[in-house]
């Protein structure tokens, strides 16, 4: 018999999640530096990226990369999506979620008092960005379907405003995106053991 203090802690993060979330922030490194180099060749705002955080030297290569990079974002998502609905993972961990227990969850952080001893649950702030980030996902890609093939996509394109808007619409949610990107580094410095769990699974 194993004694309790000799037990292996239980697992954290199933193998497949940790294997997605790594190929998911490789594939958001990619798409992102590689849309700010074909951005740059159209802005939509009076900045430019500057070369040192962008990706493909030029405009040919940046879409050479946006493109490898795609393919990644879309696949690798598709199955993390549809592992967390038929593992019944999006159930367990990202619902309930309401305005309260996120407003009262986001009081207690600003206040030092959020705890984090378990990482098996999500608290409500955690499940508002996690969800959120899905769905900015799903807008990403979506409006990246317009502003690459809008002539094959013209529901999709009359359903995003028009192309121009489409164009608009991908930038916001890339910036949601990375806004989403530096606010979970935070929190991983702020609590080392989480990126720990995502690596090891315990």
């Amino acid at each position: 018999m194993v004694h309790p203090s000799k037990q292996k802690p239980a697992i954290v993060h199933p193998l497949w999640l940790r294997l997605t979330h790594w190929l998911n922030a490789l594939a958001v490194l990619i798409m992102v530096t590689s849309g700010w180099q074909i951005y740059n060749a159209s802005p939509l705002f009076n900045f430019d990226f500057p070369p040192t955080v962008t990706l493909g030297g030029w405009l040919g290569g940046g879409i050479q990369w946006h493109f490898a990079g795609m393919w990644l974002f879309g696949f690798n998502g598709l199955f993390y999506l549809m592992m967390n609905i038929f593992t019944g993972r999006m159930k367990r961990k990202f619902w309930p979620l309401t305005p309260r227990g996120i407003f009262n969850d986001l009081l207690a952080a600003v206040r030092g008092k959020l705890k984090h001893d378990d990482l098996r649950h999500y608290n409500m702030v955690q499940r508002a960005a996690y969800v959120f980030v899905m769905f900015d996902g799903i807008v990403l890609v979506l409006s990246g379907l317009v502003v690459w093939k809008s002539v094959q996509f013209p529901l999709l394109r009359e359903l995003m405003g028009g192309f121009d808007t489409a164009r608009y619409v991908h930038f916001l949610a890339m910036a949601s995106l990375v806004g989403f990107v530096v606010l979970h580094i935070v929190m991983v410095a702020l609590v080392p053991k989480t990126l720990i769990a995502m690596i090891r699974g315990r």
